[in-house]
C-alpha cells in the first residue's frame, strides 16, 4: 500500500481469499503507477460504496468495461474469451488494456500473454490446458500463492497482509518476464538476420546468448545452434535445436558415444581437439573455441 497526501488512486479488489489471478492483477497497475511515480491505494473489499467509488476494480463488481477501468469477469457471460477459447479472467483484461503499454511493444505483450496470462486465467476459469495423467500434478504459480493464504493456525496473519506480500513477489515476477520478452523480441531480428545470412543453414552460429528456440524453431533446416556460454567463461556450446521447445525430443542428438563424456575423453572420441563436454542427453556439447563448438556440430551433423 503506498501512503500519500495527495489525492491516492483507489484500487479495489475483493477481500477474503486471493488467487494468482487477482494477485497479478493488482502487480500489474501496480507496475504502472509507480513507472509513473503515481501514488495509489490497495483496498480489499466488498463493500459496494467503496468499488464504486475506486478508480479501477478488478476481480469484483460484476462489470467488465475497461473504458471506466471495470475489469471483473464474474457476470453472467463472463468478459470474453481469447481465440484459443480462453475465457478472460482479472488479469487477463486488466493486461489486454496495459500489456502493450507496460512492454513498449505488442509482440513483447503477446509473449507474456500466452507464457503467463493466460494460463493463470484459464485456471481461474476452471480451464484445463494439459492433460494430469498421474497422481502426481506439476507445481504452478498457483499452488505457491495458495500456499500464501493463513492456514487455520494462523490466527495471527491475515488475508490482507499475506495478499500485500503476494502482490510484491507477482511484481517482481512480472518484472523480470517483462525484460525477458522485450530483450527477447529485440533478439528476433539479430537471429532472423543471422539465419537468412547462413549458408549452411544447418548450423547456425550466433555472436552471442540469444534467446533462439522459438525463433528458430519457425525454421524446418536448423538443428545445431552454436553461441558463446552464459554461465562458463571462454567456452562455447554447441545446442541441438527441439523439434519442438516445449518437449524434449531433439531434430538430431549428438552421437551416443559422445554421451557424459569431458575433455581428453571427448577429444579422443570426437577427434575436436579442444573439446570439453557432451551432456549424457545428447543435446548440449561444450567447446573452448568457436572453431571447436562448429567443428562439434559438423562431426555430430556426419554421424
Amino acid at each position: 500500500m503506498v501512503v500519500s497526501k495527495k489525492k491516492l488512486i483507489k484500487l479495489v479488489t475483493h477481500d477474503g481469499s486471493f488467487h494468482a489471478d487477482d494477485i497479478f492483477a493488482c502487480a500489474t497497475l501496480s507496475i504502472m503507477f509507480e513507472k509513473d511515480n503515481k501514488k495509489f491505494v490497495i483496498i480489499r473489499t466488498r463493500d459496494k460504496e467503496v468499488i464504486d467509488s475506486a478508480d479501477y476494480v478488478f476481480d469484483v463488481g460484476g462489470i467488465y468495461d475497461e473504458k471506466l477501468n471495470r475489469f471483473d469477469h464474474h457476470q453472467t457471460g463472463g468478459a470474453g474469451k481469447r481465440k484459443e477459447n480462453i475465457e478472460y479472467a482479472s488479469f487477463g483484461l486488466v493486461w489486454k488494456k496495459f500489456g502493450v503499454e507496460l512492454c513498449g511493444s505488442a509482440k513483447a505483450s503477446e509473449i507474456i500473454d500466452k507464457k503467463l496470462v493466460a494460463p493463470i486465467d484459464a485456471h481461474d476459469n476452471g480451464f484445463d490446458l494439459v492433460e494430469n495423467k498421474y497422481e502426481i500434478s506439476p507445481y504452478s504459480i498457483q499452488h505457491f500463492f495458495y500456499s500464501m493464504r493463513p492456514t487455520w493456525r494462523e490466527e495471527h496473519v491475515t488475508d490482507d497482509e499475506m495478499f500485500l506480500k503476494c502482490v510484491g513477489m507477482a511484481k517482481e515476477i512480472l518484472s523480470r518476464e517483462i525484460i525477458q520478452a522485450t530483450d527477447g523480441v529485440l533478439a528476433e531480428d539479430l537471429v532472423i538476420s543471422t539465419y537468412q545470412d547462413t549458408q549452411d543453414k544447418r548450423i547456425i552460429v550466433l555472436d552471442k546468448h540469444y534467446p533462439f528456440e522459438y525463433i528458430l524453431e519457425n525454421f524446418s533446416e536448423p538443428l545445431f545452434v552454436i553461441c558463446p556460454s552464459r554461465v562458463i567463461k571462454n567456452k562455447w556450446t554447441v545446442k541441438a535445436l527441439r523439434e519442438d521447445p516445449k518437449i524434449f525430443k531433439n531434430r538430431k542428438d549428438f552421437p551416443k558415444s559422445w554421451a557424459g563424456l569431458h575433455n581428453e575423453e571427448l577429444q579422443n572420441v570426437s577427434g575436436v581437439k579442444d573439446a570439453v563436454f557432451c551432456h549424457r542427453g545428447l543435446f548440449l556439447a561444450v567447446a573452448k573455441s568457436k572453431e571447436g563448438a562448429v567443428a562439434l556440430a559438423k562431426k555430430a551433423l556426419s554421424q
